[in-house]
């Protein structure tokens, strides 16, 4: 297909697509003549899967570039694939935090993954993410908040067996990938949803308990 049917089918404008082609995101067509290109179906999958990253997981250019070659690196396991995925969509603290408190919700952290025989990697985007939430709570003397943090990884347990087996059904590592980063994205948008609405509802039953 020639690259205005491809803009028709994916809803990505013509200069859109040769940016992305630019930035290395998205393979350039091969040339029929000096001034063509023809596109295949595997261009559709990948400005999909772009666009997904973009505009549902929020990433940058940088980030969907990283993502993208983890995709096309055939050698590196779903495993790892999907680890650099998650990273990714977790929104980096943007602070390089190394007071007492951090220092100790990292210890805090550490020990959790460690009892529950989590296999992730040590430093992670979401490990730091947890241990700067701890943190803060320490901070704002709200610390007994940490009474519910196992609970909480009960919960979280749970939902990532269910992500898992979503993602399971995806054919191919374009497609899995995106199952991923929309699955994550929209999956903590539904799961906020669902808890203020459980939070509703205990809080009504508490209301109407004698």
């Amino acid at each position: 297909m020639r690259i205005g049917e491809l803009s028709s089918r994916t809803g990505v404008p013509v200069p859109t697509i040769k940016y992305y082609v630019r930035e290395g995101l998205l393979p350039p067509g091969e040339l029929s003549s000096p001034n063509q290109a023809s596109y295949e179906d595997s261009h559709e999958r990948r400005l999909r899967l772009i666009r997904a990253l973009l505009e549902v997981g929020g990433l940058s250019v940088a980030a969907i570039r990283e993502v993208i070659t983890a995709v096309d690196d055939k050698d590196k396991p779903v495993h790892k694939l999907l680890g650099t995925v998650a990273d990714q969509l977790v929104p980096s603290t943007g602070r390089d935090e190394s007071d007492a408190e951090t220092a100790l919700a990292r210890t805090k952290v550490a020990r959790l993954v460690a009892d529950r025989g989590w296999a992730v990697n040590p430093g992670c985007r979401a490990g730091e993410a947890l241990a700067s939430a701890l943190a803060a709570l320490s901070r704002t003397g709200h610390g007994r908040f940490e009474e519910v943090l196992e609970t909480y990884a009960d919960a979280a347990e749970r939902v990532a067996a269910a992500d898992m087996a979503f993602a399971s059904r995806a054919s191919g590592r374009e497609d899995l990938v995106e199952s991923v980063a929309v699955g994550t994205v929209v999956g903590d948008t539904m799961f906020a949803a669902l808890r203020r609405l459980a939070q509703e509802d205990a809080s009504a039953r508490a209301g109407a308990t004698p």
